[in-house]
């Protein structure tokens, strides 16, 4: 992965005329680090093409590698990546975990110490220490692992001892976890279910689910590795003992989420900004965009056909749709409205993105159902209102959200933005860079957590005409 070096604090530009731009996406973070634990917990090779390369995705190599498995790039193609599983089908334990700040390695990479031949200890940024942790490991525990605290309970670090092997016996396991906090405790018990001998019969206690969208994904791509999940209930899920092998050559989609920065750079600035290859029919969250950006006062086609008659075409005849993709493309004038009271339970980790253009808009917008968002590689609402707020914008939290009210664009004044080692939070200050002269980024880096370059693409997009 070539990585490359800016300023510090990044000099964000600024749009100065109406954009038209073609801007290809790099693959999905949350499908290429799902994919590469399934592959992992195959028997045979697979190759993923179209593999994210990004600090997550390499901190999941890394961490697949330590447990035994092999990960080969392919030569001059980085994005193509084969999984070869441990030949006994043990993961290799007595040794160390690096999680950095990446939540799906952090949480789904444990479940996966159950079928390892000793104990592994997990460890991550200092950053990391503050993201909990309890849920995941307390549904180890029940399975039978043990858990040793190095620090605070609940949160890294720790080792995590695998059960004897006469604890995961034929009976199916039933287990409890509040995965109030993140739909990843849940998504990393279900990726290992099937391998448990008797299955897992799983049930949510808490109040609140965030990000159902990213559990279906896990549902959907357990199901294409040969495994069956059933949600017979909101916060049940029964799944049935299986051998997991995903196909010999799967190719993983572009990362929707990241497309927002890129399409709503669009409705900033006016013009136009193009993504091949979007999928007609998905299971990211960030294939909600289009329908918010929509809401937002944007124009969107797929295909040259209005976005929304192109997904009645699809749900239609989904058999015809499932693996079609596109050219997505939204036009915009530069006026973007405010959502009014919204929902963003689906898709919370777009938050930051929306909350970018929401400063923008003529009219206020209430963003609900993201209070998970507290729990994120930083408090990301906390952090939103204090940028919002930095540049002489108008923003409150939110006990489950955010609240934006309208200012003109011109009260707007220039800052050094921060970051919070936060990709998103990046992201989101390089959109308001495109309206307000004069913003700087601190660590503009930690983009390369789920994108290789995105200065890069940020200022491609721009030249192009």
């Amino acid at each position: 992965m070539t990585e490359h070096a800016y300023p510090d604090p990044w000099p964000a530009p600024v749009a100065s005329r109406p954009l038209n731009a073609t801007v290809t996406i790099p693959g999905s973070k949350s499908l290429s680090n799902r994919f590469l634990i399934l592959a992992a917990l195959g028997t045979k090779p697979v190759t993923l093409r179209g593999l994210l390369r990004s600090r997550d995705t390499e901190l999941m190599m890394d961490a697949l590698r330590t447990l035994g498995v092999h990960c080969e790039t392919a030569p001059n193609v980085e994005t193509t990546v084969t999984v070869t599983p441990p030949a006994d089908g043990h993961f290799h334990g007595s040794d160390t975990v690096y999680c950095g700040l990446a939540g799906t390695v952090m949480r789904f990479v444990p479940g996966l110490v159950l079928f390892a031949d000793g104990p592994v200890h997990f460890d991550g940024d200092e950053q990391a220490y503050q993201r909990p942790m309890g849920p995941i490991l307390d549904g180890l525990e029940q399975l039978g692992a043990t858990i040793a605290y190095e620090g605070e309970t609940g949160r890294l670090p720790f080792t995590i001892t695998p059960p004897q092997h006469t604890s995961i016996d034929g009976q199916r396991r039933y287990i409890a976890i509040d995965s109030s906090s993140s739909s990843q405790f849940i998504s990393g018990l279900l990726l290992i279910g099937s391998r448990l001998p008797g299955g897992l019969d799983l049930t949510h206690t808490g109040k609140h689910l965030p990000s159902m969208p990213h559990i279906r994904m896990t549902m959907h791509d357990v199901e294409a590795a040969g495994g069956h999940i059933s949600m017979p209930e909101p916060g049940h899920w029964i799944v049935e003992p299986a051998s997991l092998e995903l196909p010999a050559d799967v190719i993983v989609e572009p990362d929707l989420s990241n497309a927002a920065p890129f399409l709503e750079a669009a409705m900033i600035a006016s013009g136009s900004v193009s993504i091949p290859n979007w999928p007609y029919i998905t299971t990211q969250p960030g294939g909600l965009l289009p329908g918010i950006l929509q809401h937002m006062g944007a124009s969107i086609t797929l295909d040259g056909t209005p976005f929304d008659e192109a997904m009645r075409q699809a749900q239609t005849q989904p058999h015809a749709y499932t693996h079609r993709s596109g050219t997505l493309t939204l036009t915009g004038n530069g006026t973007i409205h405010g959502l009014g009271d919204y929902d963003m339970s689906a898709a919370g980790e777009i938050a930051p993105s929306i909350a970018a253009a929401a400063a923008l808009a003529d009219t206020p917008s209430a963003l609900h159902g993201i209070g998970h968002l507290r729990g994120h590689e930083t408090n990301r609402l906390a952090a939103l209102v204090t940028e919002i707020k930095r540049i002489g914008g108008k923003a409150e939290e939110l006990p489950d959200g955010l609240s934006i009210e309208p200012v003109p664009r011109a009260s707007l004044h220039a800052a050094v933005m921060e970051s919070y080692a936060d990709h998103r939070m990046a992201t989101f200050a390089a959109m308001i860079g495109l309206a307000v002269p004069g913003i700087e980024i601190r660590n503009i880096a930690t983009t390369r957590k789920t994108i290789p370059d995105f200065p890069g693409m940020w200022a491609d997009m721009l030249a192009q005409r």
